[in-house]
């Protein structure tokens, strides 16, 4: 249970964090993205530091596990939220969507069960 749970836990922090500084440095990307689901732009800077304390919380949760958990119920969360957003603006383009909240519910389930162990 533990190579899965760590597997799992650092391929959920590693795409996240990615994703974090994509949005950190202005990448053209999640410009992009904001556009078509008509989100501000002004947001993505706000909502890569948001997939950053993500990516760290899950990395944080090795030493501190309830830090973990709650990282990865963090970014369910965000994922359900961009989901709403996918939807609201009629983009149905959720190939993306679906690995990043994948992971992140994967990530929660093997905190859970690992820690529940």
């Amino acid at each position: 249970m533990f190579t899965i749970y760590l597997t799992v836990t650092l391929l959920a922090s590693a795409l996240n964090g990615s994703a974090a500084v994509a949005n950190l440095i202005g990448h053209e990307y999640p410009k992009k993205e904001a556009d078509r689901n008509r989100i501000p732009r002004s947001w993505t800077r706000p909502l890569g530091l948001l997939l950053g304390a993500g990516a760290l919380g899950l990395l944080a949760g090795f030493v501190v596990p309830v830090v973990g958990v709650l990282a990865a119920a963090g970014l369910v969360l965000y994922f359900l939220g961009a989901l709403g957003a996918h939807v609201r603006a009629g983009n149905f383009r959720l190939g993306g969507w679906a690995l990043f909240f994948g992971l992140a519910l994967a990530a929660l389930a093997v905190n859970l069960a690992h820690h529940a162990a």
